[in-house]
């Protein structure tokens, strides 16, 4: 029983290593072997992501827009494609044990190519810490009466802000430990804000979530627009923990993963449902639809200061991954053009500096704008990756799939396949925000024409810009 227990308590456990590289947490370098973790211990870290408030926000979205059970459908999507891209691309990952901004180097777009991505990948993460700080201040702002855009709200926001700061300074050392302790007290709070919750309403059962706007034939496009902008950073995001799972993890492995992170998503997004709908009907004050699928408001009307509680709890935990992700975006950003790097710890505390400057804007009401630039932007890059790994490298031979380059020395500073693709792609899907055509379309437009067109171009050009030394060898030839 003992051996039992202790297998069980390594399945969790993460190797042991120093301060300065749990600081670092390899960002702009390989994870060595000795560094990788079990595949329990990154779904554990990942469970932060499952409980963030932003999926009760997105299931009210989508109860709200297609009601039941039509929501099913954009959810199946969800779950069902970013447990196939994200198993291939952490597999990718965790063979070569890069990140994703240091893969993109190697994969169509060039030492200094990939800042571009890593800039665009990090505003990802701008967005979500400013959104699910958002969310705490509003939940004060429901209890204290404290207003949302005061000097007051903002000074909590940091507050909060600084506390997920802490947990992530070391890396996926402390997140493993947070995330340990913290998804039982998420439960707990949960189970007992739902019997709250049934205390004060009727609970509003799946028969009664209808859509709002019935009679309006595009709304299963906006759902699934809603949802497309999370196929492939749900991907991103596990893939930043993925490269720490080891090298002889197989696509099943990976697979598994992913999908009992998307799993537990597409239960929350239903439970967020469930929440929107039944507060709907109570809410007399502003934009009903914006209150109730903000669950800052909704559990601290429920729960009181349990709810205010609540809300802090799963800020930080969820935070805690914007935070180190996005630190490790700009921090390969900047290492692609300066001499002098920054450490990543540093670029946390500025993405804090910019969330308490950004804060007074709230976010909330831009979701679903922001939701269709991030599927043009991430879901076209993450594409084109793909696609030069498996089309260009494996298919056509153009380059290597073991040890992909990622050194400057190596590399090209520019890979023009990749940067076209994307760019052409983004003015295309930048043509739908602009009112073109349907902005619903517009992520599904460009994450299909980028890596199209990167794979015409790289044959075009039989891969000659993915290596100075393959260059060289072939002038010599």
């Amino acid at each position: 029983m003992k051996e039992v227990t202790l297998a069980l308590r390594d399945a969790f456990r993460s190797p042991a290593t120093s301060l300065d590289d749990q600081m670092e947490s390899y960002a702009t370098e390989r994870v060595p072997r000795a560094q990788r973790w079990p595949a329990f211990a990154i779904l554990l870290i990942l469970t932060g992501n499952v409980t963030a408030m932003f999926w009760f926000t997105l299931g009210g979205q989508i109860g709200f827009l297609v009601g039941w059970p039509m929501m099913l459908i954009p959810i199946g999507y969800l779950v069902v494609v970013s447990t196939v891209l994200g198993s291939l691309i952490m597999k990718i990952a965790s063979k070569e044990g890069l990140s994703l901004v240091l893969l993109t180097r190697g994969l169509g777009f060039g030492a200094k190519g990939s800042a571009v991505a890593s800039f665009i990948y990090g505003i990802n993460y701008i967005f979500y810490f400013i959104f699910e700080g958002s969310i705490v201040s509003h939940a004060l702002s429901e209890y204290f009466g404290v207003g949302q855009s005061s000097v007051t709200a903002s000074v909590i926001f940091a507050l909060v802000g600084a506390a997920a700061l802490y947990f992530a300074w070391r890396g996926m050392h402390s997140m493993n430990i947070l995330q340990r302790f913290g998804m039982p007290i998420f439960l707990g709070l949960f189970i007992l804000g739902i019997f709250m919750l049934s205390q004060g309403h009727a609970i509003a059962g799946p028969g009664q979530w209808v859509s709002l706007t019935p009679d309006d034939p595009t709304v299963m496009w906006q759902a699934f627009s809603l949802v497309n902008g999370q196929i492939v950073f749900q991907a991103l995001l596990a893939t930043d923990y993925g490269r720490f799972s080891r090298p002889q993890i197989g696509y099943k492995g990976t697979a598994g993963i992913m999908f009992g992170e998307m799993i537990m998503i597409a239960v929350v997004l239903i439970l967020g449902s469930l929440l929107a709908f039944t507060v709907y009907p109570s809410i007399t004050q502003g934009d009903p639809v914006l209150y109730s699928t903000d669950p800052g408001f909704v559990f601290a009307m429920v729960m009181g200061f349990l709810g205010v509680v609540f809300a802090i709890i799963t800020q930080i935990r969820i935070n805690v991954m914007n935070l180190y992700s996005g630190s490790l975006a700009f921090s390969n950003t900047w290492d692609a053009f300066a001499k002098k790097p920054i450490r990543r710890n540093w670029w946390m505390v500025g993405l804090l500096v910019l969330g308490i400057a950004l804060y007074p804007v709230n976010v909330l009401q831009y979701t679903d704008t922001f939701l269709a630039v991030t599927g043009i932007m991430t879901n076209t890059w993450i594409f084109i990756l793909l696609a030069d790994y498996y089309i260009c490298r494996k298919v056509f031979k153009y380059a290597a799939t073991e040890k992909i380059d990622y050194d400057e020395k190596v590399i090209r500073d520019w890979n023009p396949c990749g940067m076209i693709a994307m760019g052409v792609a983004v003015i295309i899907g930048g043509l739908g925000l602009a009112g073109m055509y349907p902005i619903y379309y517009a992520s599904f437009v460009a994450m299909f024409i980028g890596p199209i067109l990167h794979v015409l171009l790289t044959v075009i050009t039989r891969g000659r810009f993915y290596s100075l030394v393959d260059n060289a060898a072939k002038q010599q030839a």
